[in-house]
């Protein structure tokens, strides 16, 4: 699996210790920015992620900002990224299981960095479920493909 990672100044430190997480897991990742604590716009750095992901270059994405919401807003203007916000590890599971989600949004201010840990771990290695849940994410692409169509 490859991931393309990104963080604001906020999420900046905390994506650079999850890389560590990422590397033990064997997850192969390609860091698409920041790169200092220096302050910059989230939407610049959720936006190379999502389209990494849409086009398929990666497989899935992490995101780090401060409360892991304007990323994740942020990466779901992106067609084919579906970003989701977890802040435990039962919600990471669920967004993999019954969304599809393939963006994990986090935050660097309000988790702390071993529950961030384990948040990545099990969203990560964590299917999607289908069944019943596929004819629901089938129906957010729907919408998605309306939306492109009134463009």
């Amino acid at each position: 699996m490859k991931i393309a990672i990104g963080a604001d100044h906020a999420g900046y430190e905390e994506k650079e210790k999850l890389k560590a997480t990422l590397d033990e897991m064997g997850i192969q990742y390609e860091d698409m920015g920041t790169d200092s604590p220096a302050s910059v716009d989230y939407p610049d750095f959720a936006k190379k992620v999502g389209e990494a992901v849409a086009s398929g270059e990666v497989d899935q994405g992490l995101l780090v900002c401060g409360s892991g919401t304007g990323m994740a807003i942020a990466a779901n203007k992106v067609p084919g990224v579906r970003a989701a916000v977890a802040w435990n590890e039962e919600i990471a599971k669920l967004a993999r299981e019954h969304n599809n989600a393939n963006v994990l949004s986090l935050s660097a201010r309000y988790i702390e960095p071993d529950e961030n840990e384990k948040i990545v771990k099990a969203f990560f290695t964590t299917g999607f479920d289908a069944g019943r849940h596929e004819r629901r994410v089938e129906k957010i692409n729907e919408i998605e493909k309306e939306d492109l169509e009134h463009k």
